[in-house]
C-alpha cells in the first residue's frame, strides 16, 4: 500500500533529457514506463531546442521546454542571451513538480533542473559522468554503467518514482502520419556527425544496387549540403535512388514510417528509425554500440554491425536483414 501510495502521488513530473539526438530518443520509453504505473500522469520535458521534436512526437509529453545551452555558450555576452536564459527559467519554474528527473547527469543538466521546483532525482556520483552534478540532487541513485543507456534511465526512474522496472523490450510511444502500408524502398541514412563513422561511399552504392534489383528503392535523406552532395553521388550510380527533400524532423518521421527498413551510419536518425517501429541495422565504425546502440522496440529489431576500428562488409547487412521475420516488413 506504501508503494502504490508513492507512484500515484507522482502526478506531475519533468524529464532533463537535453541532448543530443539519439540521447533523447533513448529516454522516451521512461515516459511510456511511467504512463504503464500513472496513466494519468503529466509528464514535461526539458530539451535543447535542436532536439525538441523529439519529445513533441510522443502525445502523451504535455509540455516541451526549450534551452540553447549551445548557443548561449558561444553568445555569453550578449543581451538577448541572458534575456532568453530569463524567459526559459521562468517557463521552468511556473509550476511544481512531484519529481523531476535528470537522465542526463551532466552538470549543465543538474543546473537547468534546478530551475524547476520540486524533488530533483539523478545518479550518486559514482554512477555519473561529472560527478559534481549529482549535488544537485535531493535523491541520488547507484546505477551501473556498464548496461545499455535505455535500461540504465528506465532503472533509474523505477527507482525514484517506486514501481518495478519492467523487463520487457523498450516502447516509445512516438506517433507520426503514415501511409496504411509499407512502400517498396529502404532508408539510407548516410550522413553523420563525424567523418570517423561514416560508411564507405562506394559500400552504400553496391547496398542500392543490391535492393535495386529486387525492386526496392534507395530513400537518401541529409541535412546540410555536404550530405546532399553525398547523397546525390550515391543516387547518380543507383538505378532509381531517390535523394528526399530536406524535411523537418517531423516531417521525414513520418515518411520513415513507410520504408520497409533501415540501414543506418551511427547517427540520431538510426535511432528515431528504430523508435518508429521500422526494422534497422545500424552500422558502427568508430564507436562500441554495447552501451549506445541502436535499441529496438515491441515491434520492430534494431541489429547493431561493427564497432570501434570496424568496417562492415556489404554482404553482412543484406544477411542481417535477410534474417528478420518476413512479417515485420509489413504495416499492420
Amino acid at each position: 500500500m506504501a508503494l502504490y501510495a508513492k507512484i500515484a502521488a507522482m502526478k506531475r513530473i519533468l524529464i532533463v533529457k537535453t541532448t543530443s539526438m539519439g540521447d533523447v530518443i533513448h529516454a522516451l520509453p521512461v515516459v511510456e514506463d511511467i504512463l504503464r504505473h500513472v496513466p494519468d500522469a503529466h509528464i514535461d520535458w526539458l530539451v535543447e531546442a535542436s532536439f525538441a521534436d523529439i519529445p513533441r512526437l510522443h502525445p502523451r509529453v504535455q509540455q516541451v521546454f526549450t534551452v540553447a545551452l549551445r548557443r548561449w555558450r558561444k553568445q555569453w555576452w550578449r543581451r538577448q542571451t541572458w534575456q532568453e536564459i530569463a524567459a526559459a527559467k521562468r517557463a521552468v519554474g511556473a509550476q511544481r513538480y512531484d519529481a523531476i528527473l535528470d537522465l542526463q547527469g551532466l552538470v549543465k543538466s543538474a543546473v537547468i533542473a534546478c530551475w524547476a521546483h520540486g524533488p530533483r532525482h539523478g545518479y550518486d556520483r559514482q554512477s555519473i559522468r561529472e560527478p559534481l552534478a549529482s549535488c544537485a540532487y535531493q535523491h541520488r541513485y547507484a546505477i551501473g554503467y556498464r548496461q545499455h543507456a535505455v535500461l540504465r534511465m528506465r532503472t533509474m526512474a523505477a527507482m525514484a518514482l517506486g514501481y518495478t522496472l519492467p523487463d520487457d523490450l523498450p516502447a516509445y510511444g512516438l506517433t507520426a502520419v503514415v501511409q496504411p502500408a509499407r512502400q517498396a524502398a529502404f532508408l539510407a541514412l548516410h550522413a553523420t556527425s563525424r567523418d570517423s563513422k561514416l560508411w564507405p561511399e562506394a559500400r552504400w552504392v553496391a547496398l542500392g544496387q543490391h535492393y535495386a534489383a529486387q525492386g526496392l528503392q534507395m530513400w537518401l535523406p541529409w541535412a546540410g549540403n555536404h550530405e546532399r552532395a553525398r547523397a546525390e553521388r550515391i543516387a547518380l550510380q543507383v538505378p532509381n535512388a531517390l535523394v528526399l527533400p530536406k524535411w523537418s524532423l517531423q516531417q521525414l518521421a513520418s515518411h520513415m514510417t513507410q520504408a520497409r527498413f533501415a540501414v543506418g551510419v551511427d547517427t540520431g536518425l538510426s535511432h528515431l528509425a528504430a523508435a518508429l517501429d521500422v526494422p534497422v541495422v545500424a552500422i558502427y565504425t568508430d564507436t562500441e554500440p554495447a552501451f549506445t546502440g541502436v535499441a529496438g522496440g515491441h515491434r520492430a529489431p534494431a541489429i547493431n554491425l561493427g564497432g570501434k576500428g570496424q568496417v562492415p562488409e556489404v554482404a553482412q547487412i543484406t544477411s542481417a536483414i535477410a534474417a528478420m521475420p518476413a512479417d515485420i516488413f509489413a504495416r499492420d
